[in-house]
């Protein structure tokens, strides 16, 4: 139509006798309209590069980059006129990392304070902070796994991102938790008189929870996360939680979920915070996308979620934060125990092929220090090929973005990270991310 309309513009200049020059020049003026912006062209360089789904290094490795994609990789790629070229020398170029498990509303200190004496607003910006912090950390994409009572706020900071207003991940945002009056994240302790407000939303029952999911959804949030399991005992040398909502009342969240969109691979279901049986159980048996925490799982749950593909997210980086920042010593020693717990069920998960995703719930410890995870991924007993492959690999699928993002190829969005060494052979390179490009931009160069 634009173009028809030009040409209606030339002739009729042309015709009111302001002579082939007019013409000439209406038809450039709309040529100049017609131009799309040039895409900025970019040439990445490094001695090596990471193919993710093999397990190895290309070396050397290049990454054309047109815009916000990928256009090609490899040992070498066409070099356009008037690219920009990055030479990152000896580093090894990779997919930017992934975190599935984050607070951007938290920071170190009492959560239970924060969430009282700071208001929304305050909340909001130090949000915005902590996604800065993450995607200079070379984390391009993460999942908000609630607000801790901010409600929405998360979608602002999403949305602000996306528009470019403030520099963060690509993010899946969930608003605030869903919990049981008296559950796990319910201001419990205080004086009920002050009425002090839950960190969650409430649900306590099927009917609620599904209310509340829509009120979410209504709200902006891409999935739904879910109080499962809280507080956690050792009791006489066993692990022990009690269970918050039933089988039947997660499977009636997952097909709400399901009703808009949330359905295997979408990055719009419902993850659980689930420590431990039965409630590790009832979540898989519903169908969950994740199951965060996992501590603890029986054989037939393992079993379940090989064959269903749930993903378990270990969450190592926090308990060993708070065990070295304990207010007391029988809470560090408390700490340590679950650790050593759950390091030896995480071997027996492995062992039982669990799919596993990298989520490290930062907030409560400082944003952009969360590589600690892959690192004590490695530790527990996975190899840094594993690990890499459960961050990208997986971390992409759970979040929705399978296909778009976790690995450098053609058509893929261009986050792109570089980092020292070989992550195949020391997988704490990932903690000195020297450059990052989300979406094509540079946000961190050498």
């Amino acid at each position: 139509m634009k173009k028809l309309l030009c040409g209606l513009v030339g002739g009729l200049v042309g015709g009111l006798g302001c002579g082939l020059v007019a013409g000439f020049a209406a038809s450039a003026i709309c040529l100049a309209q017609d131009a799309a912006p040039a895409k900025h062209v970019v040439v990445l360089h490094a001695a090596r590069m990471l193919d993710v789904a093999a397990g190895k290094l290309v070396a050397p490795g290049e990454v054309l980059v047109e815009g916000e994609r990928i256009v090609a990789v490899g040992p070498q790629v066409e070099r356009p006129a008037g690219a920009e070229m990055i030479d990152l020398g000896d580093a090894t170029l990779m997919p930017g990392l992934i975190d599935a498990h984050v607070h951007l509303f938290l920071h170190p200190g009492a959560e239970d304070l924060q969430t009282v004496q700071e208001s929304v607003p305050e909340r909001t910006l130090i949000a915005a902070g902590a996604a800065k912090a993450d995607l200079m950390a070379g984390f391009t994409a993460e999942r908000d796994m609630g607000t801790e009572g901010a409600g929405c706020a998360d979608v602002a900071v999403r949305n602000a991102i996306n528009s470019g207003l403030i520099p963060g991940p690509r993010m899946r945002m969930s608003c605030n938790a869903i919990d049981l009056t008296g559950g796990h994240e319910d201001a419990i302790g205080y004086n009920p008189a002050q009425r002090v407000l839950s960190n969650a939303d409430y649900a306590d029952s099927s009917e609620e929870i599904v209310k509340v999911m829509r009120e979410q959804r209504k709200g902006g949030a891409d999935f739904t996360k879910v109080y499962e399991t809280g507080r956690d005992l050792f009791h006489d040398g066993g692990f022990e939680t009690p269970y918050q909502y039933t089988e039947a009342e997660l499977a009636a969240a997952v097909k709400e979920a399901e009703r808009t969109g949330g359905g295997a691979g979408s990055g719009r279901g419902v993850a659980v915070h689930a420590t431990g049986e039965p409630g590790t159980g009832f979540a898989v048996a519903a169908g969950v996308a994740s199951v965060d925490h996992a501590y603890q799982l029986s054989d037939a749950t393992m079993k379940a979620m090989k064959e269903k593909q749930i993903y378990a997210v270990p969450t190592f980086a926090i308990a060993e934060y708070f065990a070295e920042h304990a207010a007391t010593p029988a809470r560090a020693e408390w700490d340590r125990t679950e650790q050593t717990y759950h390091a030896a069920e995480f071997k027996k998960q492995l062992a039982a092929g669990v799919p596993m995703v990298v989520g490290s719930d930062v907030g409560p410890f400082p944003h952009g220090t969360q590589a600690r995870e892959l690192e004590l991924m490695v530790e527990f007993g996975m190899k840094p090929a594993a690990v890499l492959q459960a961050d990208l690999l997986n971390g992409a699928r759970l979040l929705g973005w399978a296909g778009k993002i976790g690995e450098l190829k053609a058509g893929y969005f261009a986050d792109v990270i570089a980092v020292p060494g070989d992550p195949l052979v020391d997988i704490s390179a990932t903690t000195k991310v020297s450059f990052v490009m989300k979406n094509g931009v540079v946000y961190k160069r050498p």
